[in-house]
């Protein structure tokens, strides 16, 4: 299985198992919360049980102005228990509610991030480099199917990098501007070389020949990462 198949693989199960345990955590996060809300509530009945306590411990009470009170109070009771009941339940469904938003931001940011890693590896598979034409009368460069139409400068610097390719070589950047002027290299400096590399990305889109055309090695010098059979200079 090819390299980029096989990331692109691992990167959506690596996606589908974040999202099962996210929403499983999600979830039991959730489930904690609204248990422990609903325990400490108190009893939608403890309010008519302290009404019925009062009727018990004041039986003898006659007086009709007292018996209407502790009426009041018993349809006090009746109404607390109704609304607790209510809050009960508009609480269960805001829990439910904020369950569903969870898991749904949760499955949407994981999409999201598939998504893009799939079109990253996509893309790279998708413009990898199987030939390279360098056309220098025509100041235009044929990568794959595109064209490029580039500066004569920066035709003469990819020219100089296939070159050297070819010979298997890496050029600093003193060595590629002693080739492009016609100087000694000891006259040519590091930072000129450096600068025509710079505008050459430039030309052609710095992302893609950073990552997929001209490359720097660390104290050795540039070089093109493309396979010397894929390259021709007309």
């Amino acid at each position: 299985m090819p390299d980029h198949i096989s990331s692109v693989t691992e990167g959506l199960r690596t996606g589908s198992r974040a999202l099962v345990w996210g929403v499983a955590a999600i979830g039991v996060i959730l489930a904690l919360a609204g248990a422990l809300l609903f325990v400490t509530l108190p009893d939608a009945d403890a309010f008519n049980r302290q009404v019925e306590q009062i009727f018990v411990a004041n039986d003898a009470l006659t007086n009709p102005t007292q018996l209407r009170l502790l009426e009041v109070l018993a349809q006090s009771g009746t109404a607390f228990t109704e609304v607790l009941t209510s809050y009960r339940m508009i609480i269960f469904i805001l829990l439910v509610f904020a369950s569903a938003l969870m898991i749904a931001a949760l499955v949407l940011l994981l999409t999201v991030v598939s998504q893009n890693r799939r079109m990253t590896e996509i893309r790279r598979a998708g413009i990898e480099v199987q030939s390279l034409r360098i056309l220098r009368a025509e100041n235009a460069v044929m990568l794959n199917d595109m064209v490029f139409t580039l500066t004569p400068a920066a035709i003469e610097t990819l020219a100089v990098l296939a070159e050297a390719r070819m010979d298997d070589d890496t050029l600093t950047g003193a060595q590629i501007e002693s080739m492009i002027s016609g100087k000694p290299e000891a006259e040519c400096e590091e930072a000129a070389g450096a600068t025509r590399i710079k505008r050459l990305r430039d030309a052609m889109g710095n992302a893609l020949v950073s990552e997929l055309l001209v490359r720097n090695i660390s104290r050795k010098g540039y070089t093109l990462a493309v396979a010397k059979d894929a390259l021709r200079v007309d």
